[in-house]
This record gives structure tokens, C-alpha cells and sequence, in this order.
């Protein structure tokens, strides 16, 4: 695999979505979870699809339930909370593994493409973000606690 282009995952209502339809856009891709204390980080990555949007950026969710069962709930709940709690309107899609042998290959694709810190690839927590430029490439991994609002800098240069 070339690119994140190559790849489809499934949409949170189960349709499969070809990530080659966003070809030409900056994306944020992130594991995200429900009751995760960093969950807040919702509203900040809505804020970011709001603010950008409209220049070719999105951010694309992928829940994740392997750390701490933070994200216990089926594809109706998880869109409802992230609706209902934080307007979430960026694309989100089902739910993964990002580690491990079930991994999502997308994931295993993003996690060889720009390892985390020592050049460990394994995904550390929820909300782990990777920037993604407008030729599928990935540019840079962000750790969980690196929040919404600290990449508004790198978004734009790259706009």
C-alpha cells in the first residue's frame, strides 16, 4: 500500500467508505473513544473540521475499544454520544482495533508509516492523531494528550 487511498474502511453505519474519495484533502485521522478522560477532545476536533472544512480538511474518527474499554458501545450508541454530546459532524466509522493481530490496516499502514516515539509503532492510547497531507501521505503522529487546538499551526501551513 502507496497511500491511505488504498484503502476502505467502514462507515459507522457499516457502508463501506473508500478513503480514496478524500483524495486531495488534509486529514486528521484519530482513534477516538466515548468514556475516555480525553474524550472532551471531541469538541476541539469538531471545532478543526469546522474551521477548515470549507479549505479541503476533515477529520475522520475510528473508535477504538482496546484501551481500557473505553468505547464499549455499538455504532448506534457511539454516534449518538458524539451527536448529542460534542455535534460531532466530521466522518466517523466503525469500530477498530488499531493494535495487535486484528489490527485495522489502515492502522497498521499509518503505525509503519510514522512511528511513535523510539520508533515503537503500537498505538499508545485513545485519541492518538495522525496528520495526513492532500497526496495520502502521512506527515506527522501526534500523541493523545497533544490537543485539537495545539495543531491549528501545523493545519495551515500545510493548507
Amino acid at each position: 500500500m502507496s497511500s491511505i487511498y488504498d484503502f476502505t474502511p467502514d462507515r459507522l453505519a457499516g457502508t463501506p467508505q473508500p478513503l480514496a474519495d478524500y483524495r486531495g484533502q488534509l486529514l486528521l485521522i484519530v482513534n477516538v473513544a466515548s468514556e475516555c478522560g480525553l474524550t472532551p477532545q471531541y469538541a476541539g476536533l469538531q471545532a478543526l473540521y469546522e474551521r477548515f472544512k470549507d479549505r479541503g480538511f476533515s477529520v475522520l474518527g475510528f473508535p477504538c475499544n482496546q484501551f481500557g474499554s473505553q468505547e464499549p458501545g455499538d455504532a448506534a450508541a457511539i454516534g449518538s454520544f458524539c451527536e448529542h454530546n460534542y455535534g460531532v459532524s466530521f466522518p466517523m466509522f466503525a469500530k477498530i482495533e488499531v493494535n495487535g493481530d486484528g489490527a485495522h490496516p489502515l492502522y497498521q499502514y499509518l503505525k509503519k508509516a510514522e512511528p511513535g516515539i523510539l520508533g515503537t509503532e503500537a498505538i499508545k492510547w485513545n485519541f492518538t492523531k495522525f496528520l495526513i497531507n492532500r497526496e495520502g501521505q502521512v506527515v506527522e503522529r501526534f500523541a493523545p494528550t497533544t490537543s485539537p487546538e495545539d495543531l491549528v499551526a501545523k493545519i495551515e501551513s500545510l493548507l
